[in-house]
């Protein structure tokens, strides 16, 4: 079966659902995942007003950053946070500033607004 660009892009949620403060957990679909991996998990939250979607990955080890469900964020809610070693990510770019990933950054999800719904798209 050939996928057309359109078929990539996945509906997250409406523009309605997001909120101040609230992080949406979804699965990344993905063209030819491997057999018996785990399925690729991405995140989406209003940065300033803007919405932002990541992979939930953080690239020192690739484990998934939140600690809890929707836990994201570090104690003084300025930095995306990851649970397994601290490292601190800037929301708008996903560099990480502090940690043993220093320098990298998160996958940033390919993101449009079509209608009122939110989607999002592996890079190419």
């Amino acid at each position: 079966m050939n996928n057309t660009a359109s078929d990539e892009w996945q509906t997250v949620c409406q523009f309605d659902e997001l909120a101040p403060e609230t992080f949406i957990e979804f699965r990344v679909r993905q063209k030819n995942p491997k057999p018996g991996t785990m399925p690729l998990m991405g995140f989406l939250f209003l940065d300033d007003q803007k919405p932002r979607a990541y992979v939930n990955q953080c690239p020192h080890l690739g484990v998934e950053l939140n600690w809890m469900p929707g836990r994201f964020m570090d104690a003084d809610n300025l930095f995306l946070q990851c649970s397994t070693h601290g490292a601190l990510f800037k929301t708008d770019s996903g560099e990480c500033i502090a940690g043993p990933c220093q320098g990298d950054a998160l996958t940033a999800l390919d993101l449009r607004i079509t209608g009122s719904a939110i989607q999002v798209r592996l890079p190419e």
